[in-house]
């Protein structure tokens, strides 16, 4: 049989023109493959910054106000680590179990007692070690700062020499379950591509949506039932991934039925948030060619920027700006509390509140963009 070239060329040439009346779809092509270049290049090594630590001053003595001066010094200085006050180590604690702190800084009441006794005054460091690269990059500040303490310039007022005594709150944590929250989330994200942007767009190429729109059915009430389709899809996938993931990673206590509540809260709620993100973005596209295009830019964009892999803090400006108003970043770090660091409401209710705001605000302009007409 004979191989006709100018046949090979015609479908060549119909492929280049169908390709070429879509610009979106040029765009997406070029943009992924640039995004992830840059997102990926910075998203990992980056020096961790600002970094909220919590302060406890037990002795209240010149000796260990000096202590303060030193720690916010760095603060000021190299920027690791934002200093916050606390009356209590309790309350302290209360807060780094929620997330909100990732360690604590106690001066003893007898600090200053045993610095003139000469008898090794020790400052306690508490760390978050469900994070073992802030834990770790806090732990050798917080070492670099004790050893200029003990400097012969700082030692004429501090005469003994000080220890660091280095409490973990947590038991070690692996590296796949400090990564499981990140998978769960984009286990979620995908069912929200496909669902929700892919299915979607294909539905309404064949001309399924127009059997829709010929009914008295509201466009208010199409927009919320596939987005609750969707949702019902994402919350089944999310629970999957966290229920074998989780064994999987030797995550302790998995089957605490409290724990499990908030667990099916924070899935739900994220697979939402993110089912209705894919339907504003896709509400009004008809290519069924696009959202395919587009999976590697979003997953890019959303995944890496939420801290699913690396923490946020040794992230650039501009990076940090984008995990401010990403989705995944509060379904990461809600997910995080309650697998890692087994924090029950009060290290979930912020993320809950966030995603579902992002949820009303992408259901509405979803509502707004949404075509009645055929």
């Amino acid at each position: 049989m004979a191989i006709k070239l100018y046949r090979m060329w015609a479908l060549v040439e119909r492929d280049l023109r169908k390709f070429f009346r879509s610009p979106a779809l040029m765009m997406a092509s070029m943009v992924f493959p640039l995004t992830q270049l840059i997102v990926l290049g910075y998203a990992f090594g980056g020096k961790i910054k600002n970094v909220n630590v919590g302060f406890v001053d037990q002795d209240h003595t010149a000796e260990s106000w000096r202590v303060r001066e030193a720690f916010a010094g760095v603060a000021t200085g190299p920027d690791t680590f934002h200093v916050l006050n606390y009356n209590s180590v309790a309350d302290a604690l209360i807060d780094l179990r929620a997330g909100v702190i990732h360690g604590v800084i106690e001066v003893p009441e007898n600090f200053s007692r045993r610095s003139y006794q000469d008898d090794r005054p020790k400052i306690a460091l508490v760390v978050d070690n469900s994070d073992q690269v802030t834990s770790n990059s806090l732990e050798a500040e917080m070492q670099g700062v004790v050893d200029q303490l003990n400097a012969p310039a700082v030692t004429a007022g501090l005469p003994g020499p000080i220890a660091l005594n280095i409490v973990e709150v947590y038991p070690y944590t692996e590296y796949i379950k400090y990564l499981l929250p990140g998978s769960i989330a984009m286990a979620i994200f995908i069912v929200a591509m496909i669902g929700g942007g892919i299915t979607f767009i294909d539905d309404k190429s064949r001309g399924l949506h127009e059997g829709y729109l010929v009914t008295p059915i509201h466009k208010v009430e199409l927009v919320m039932g596939l987005n609750m389709a969707g949702t019902a899809k994402g919350v089944m996938a999310g629970l999957v991934i966290t229920f074998i993931g989780g064994m999987i990673a030797g995550i302790p206590r998995l089957w605490d039925p409290m724990r499990l509540v908030y667990l099916i809260v924070v899935v739900a709620i994220a697979s939402l948030t993110m089912i209705s993100f894919m339907f504003l973005v896709m509400v009004r596209v008809s290519d069924p060619l696009v959202p395919r295009a587009i999976f590697g830019v979003l997953n890019t964009l959303l995944f890496f920027p939420s801290g699913a892999i690396y923490p946020t803090q040794g992230f650039p400006l501009w990076m940090r700006a984008i995990s401010i108003v990403d989705p995944f970043t509060y379904t990461v770090h809600a997910l995080r509390n309650l697998l890692l660091r087994g924090s029950g409401i009060e290290g979930i209710y912020r993320d809950v509140l966030i995603l579902m705001l992002f949820s009303t605000v992408m259901i509405a302009g979803s509502i707004a963009l949404f075509k009645r007409q055929i």
